[in-house]
């Protein structure tokens, strides 16, 4: 588990021009830190943080004070396509293991593969895929060309929608494929069993599907009125 603490703290008036973030030691006084159970594994640093009278020096504040909320929301965009890039290579592994399942698998003396709708499944989690990457390629070609945060929000947003979409869907797709071995945690399937409760993992964290479509769409709308005002 972490040593430090980014906590935003209420240090001004209402609403977000009054949070300011400060770096807190896991040891300091007060700070209480237990691990939790998650839905996907055990190896991860999920925890339940305590905070019972914590004292922090002024110096302990990361960048100027009350300036905190706007330093969150553009780290959200590292997160997002952090989390975009671990959906596309997780939704790619269900691929991959689906594939090699289909061709080698034989049911009445023929190869999964040998049936359409098997292909089809196939196509359709090799379309989404492709396209997924192509958008991640673009998001980090803008991040490597120095775009700044406050204009990458709303392509962000989608992506880590989009990623966590297909990520579903392939897991879903591979299970069906996978059939009964795809819900056991041994034998040829236990990866996609794996995969598949990752899914939500990938879809909340972040900013859920829901609330980042609403928000992509309504930095559209302000970018669109004051284009419109000029």
């Amino acid at each position: 588990m972490a040593d430090y603490f980014t906590c935003a703290v209420r240090t001004g008036g209402e609403g977000m021009g009054g949070i300011s973030l400060f770096l807190v030691e896991r040891s300091t006084p007060g700070v209480h830190v237990r691990k939790m159970e998650t839905q996907f594994d055990t190896s991860h640093s999920t925890t339940m943080v305590t905070l019972e009278d914590v004292r922090v020096p002024a110096s302990a504040m990361v960048g100027p004070e009350n300036a905190g909320f706007m330093m969150i929301m553009q780290n959200f965009n590292h997160e997002r396509f952090i989390i975009a890039v671990a959906a596309t290579r997780a939704a790619r592994l269900c691929y991959q293991e689906a594939f090699h399942y289909a061709i080698s698998r034989e049911t009445f003396g023929k190869p999964l593969s040998s049936h359409q709708v098997i292909r089809a499944k196939l196509a359709e989690m090799a379309r989404q895929i492709e396209a997924l990457h192509d958008n991640e390629e673009r998001v980090a070609y803008q991040f490597s060309c120095g775009v700044p945060d406050i204009k990458m929000g709303g392509a962000c947003a989608l992506l880590k929608v989009q990623a966590s979409k297909t990520f579903e869907f392939c897991a879903r797709e591979a299970s069906q494929i996978f059939g009964g071995n795809s819900i056991v945690k041994e034998g040829r399937g236990k990866r996609v069993e794996r995969l598949y409760r990752e899914v939500r993992a990938s879809a909340i964290p972040g900013g859920s599907e829901e609330i980042l479509l609403d928000f992509a769409m309504r930095q559209a709308v302000q970018k669109a009125k004051r284009l419109n005002s000029k």
